[in-house]
């Protein structure tokens, strides 16, 4: 895998991956920045999320749960010194779905966090990795709707 980043200005970055997909990557105003995209360090928040997020959907999909949705609300804190690397995430999925059982969406979590999601696995070995869930049930469409 490789990816590109190229300085744009000040404290502006234009990230290229090697799938061509490009994103700016931003500082903070007080640090030069016009807060024009996400810090780097909210990149890796989000890409452990997106990364965690499709093991979930896709393990939940081979269990044969019915998924509708799948979102985390992440949460982080970093070491005051530098490097000022994740300490703590944790992690709140929220999953919806018919009949979803609670056993089957932990498992798929679980299976995540401890062998598929690289970038959380990745991160784990810095940060206190947590998880919880939960699960939104949702009802079936009225007929003819």
């Amino acid at each position: 895998m490789k990816s590109r980043v190229k300085w744009v200005e000040n404290v502006c970055f234009m990230a290229e991956s090697e799938s061509g997909h490009a994103m700016i990557m931003d500082g903070s105003p007080d640090v030069g920045g016009r807060n024009l995209g996400p810090r780097p360090m909210e990149m890796l928040l989000m890409g452990a999320g997106g990364c965690t997020s499709i093991d979930v959907v896709m393990i939940l999909r081979k269990s044969r749960q019915d998924v509708t949705g799948c979102e985390i609300e992440i949460s982080s804190e970093r070491a005051g010194d530098h490097p000022k690397v994740f300490t703590h995430i944790h992690m709140h999925f929220l999953v919806r779905g018919r009949g979803l059982k609670p056993e089957t969406v932990e498992r798929a979590i679980k299976l995540s966090a401890e062998k598929y999601c690289s970038a959380s696995i990745m991160l784990g070995k810095t940060a206190e990795m947590t998880h919880d869930f939960e699960i939104i049930e949702e009802t079936a469409a009225p007929a003819g709707a």
